[in-house]
Order: C-alpha cells, then sequence, then structure tokens
C-alpha cells in the first residue's frame, strides 16, 4: 500500500512470534507439561489442569500480544507480563511435585541439569527434544527437566519484556504515534 505522505505507517509489522525464542520455549514448555501430567499428575485432579492451563496461558499470551503489539505496545507489555507469570506459576506447581514427592531439587551446576539446559542451544529443537528427559525417565528427571526449561523460558521473557519497556519509552504507542503522524500530515499540506 503505498503511503502519499511519505509518512512511516501507524500500524507498524507484527506478530511474528512463532520466530520469538521466547515463544517457541513456551511452546516446547506447554507440550512437555502435557505429557508431564499425563504421566504423573492424577488426571481427575484440579493440580493437573492449572499445570496445563498456566503452561497454555503462557505460550498463547506471548502470540496474543504479539498480535496486538502494531496497535498496542501497552497491550503486549502486559500479556507478555502475563505469559511470565502464569510460567512462573507453573514452576511453582514443579518446584512443589519436587518437594512433596522428597525428590532433590537439581541446581544449575547438577550434572543433569547442565546436559538439559545445553539443549537450548540445539537448532531445530522442538518438545521431540526434551522428549526422552520427560516421557522416558524418572519423575526426579522430568520435573527437574521442567524446572531447567520454566527457567529458561523466564529468561528469555524477562529479556523480552525488557527490550519491550525500552521501545515503548523510545517510540511510545499506538496514540502518540497517531498524533505524530497527524500532526505530520498537517504540517506536509501547508
Amino acid at each position: 500500500m503505498t503511503n502519499p505522505n511519505n509518512l512511516p505507517p501507524l500500524i507498524p509489522p507484527h506478530g511474528g512470534y512463532r520466530e520469538l525464542q521466547s515463544y517457541q520455549m513456551a511452546e516446547i514448555v506447554y507440550d512437555a507439561t502435557v505429557a508431564f501430567c499425563d504421566r504423573f499428575i492424577d488426571r481427575r485432579s484440579r493440580t493437573q489442569d492449572q499445570m496445563v492451563q498456566a503452561a497454555r496461558s503462557g505460550k498463547q499470551n506471548i502470540a496474543e500480544g504479539s498480535m496486538a503489539s502494531g496497535t498496542s505496545k501497552k497491550t503486549e507489555l502486559k500479556l507478555v507480563g502475563v505469559a511470565r507469570a502464569s510460567l512462573e506459576e507453573l514452576l511453582l506447581d514443579f518446584q512443589d511435585f519436587v518437594r512433596q514427592k522428597g525428590l532433590p531439587l537439581w541446581g544449575k551446576e547438577h550434572k543433569q541439569a547442565q546436559k538439559v539446559r545445553a539443549l537450548a542451544y540445539e537448532k531445530n529443537r522442538s518438545y521431540m527434544t526434551y522428549r526422552p528427559y520427560i516421557e522416558g525417565s524418572s519423575p526426579e528427571e522430568a520435573a527437574n527437566t521442567m524446572i531447567c526449561l520454566i527457567h529458561q523460558t523466564n529468561y528469555l521473557l524477562d529479556q523480552q519484556l525488557r527490550a519491550l519497556e525500552k521501545e515503548f519509552l523510545k517510540e511510545g504507542g499506538f496514540t502518540e504515534r497517531l498524533y505524530r503522524s497527524r500532526v505530520q500530515a498537517r504540517h506536509k499540506k501547508e
């Protein structure tokens, strides 16, 4: 679409969430949570539903925020924040599982934790990359793998939130762009 006044577009490119590392990791967390819960959490329990919904909320809110970003940076920030909060809730559920089952919680330096954390650097990673650690392992290994995955995803979301904040402070939001474009269009007519 041509812009007769040579003004920047009011609605910048947006979406593209599938390319975000945070979304890719959140999708893995969601798929892995479903598999974990199918193996280790009673299907009739409220905990299973809560965990799956928290994982889903993490993934879906990143996508929704990305799609809303063209017209509302405020909404994007809010939804990415909701995604981060949902994954924090999920993290606590996995930590509760480990504690309540009397399992050891792996630290960052634990040999298996380092192995799982290194998988984040593999190209074209997906749930299949982590599947043996979730579906073919003990409750200890599966839960601690999930904790590692969620920590990595939360780190990416924290980075994303900081970048969105900087961008918002620098560029402003949609209303400010509307005003600037309107002023620029008026000046070009004069």
